[in-house]
């Protein structure tokens, strides 16, 4: 079988430099801004993850976002060591939680916050005591 690995996730946003600047701020992601076809585009470095932020059309023809739970990609997930002190600083620079610090096995503990255009972004704490 052919060996896969991950390459991007690709939002889209009415503002993608205010999504960019939430992923920064909240993440330490790192903004990559360029100009593509005569347009300017940003990107993001997110844990490695490579995020395409697309300008979402102007014109009224697209979807809302969907509410979760739903069918397809539902959230993002990252990984984080110490998950009760990395939720306290997301709280502090203003990060809305949808699901607090829970244990779901022994020593792993996830939560859940929104992030922009009501994106899932889910923590997972592997080691957690």
């Amino acid at each position: 079988m052919a060996k896969f690995t991950h390459d991007h996730v690709h939002l889209r946003s009415p503002d993608p430099e205010a999504t960019a600047q939430f992923y920064e701020r909240m993440f330490g992601a790192e903004v990559l801004r360029s100009v593509q076809q005569g347009k300017p585009r940003v990107d993001l470095d997110l844990c490695g993850l490579n995020v395409f932020i697309a300008q979402a059309p102007t014109d009224g023809k697209i979807g809302a976002a969907p509410t979760s739970p739903y069918l397809g990609l539902d959230h993002i997930g990252l990984t984080v060591t110490g998950i009760d002190a990395a939720v306290a600083e997301l709280k502090a620079k203003g990060a809305e939680f949808t699901m607090e610090p829970t244990t779901i096995r022994p020593n792993v503990r996830i939560a859940f916050l929104r992030g922009p255009q009501g994106v899932s972004i889910e923590l997972v704490d592997r080691n957690a005591a």
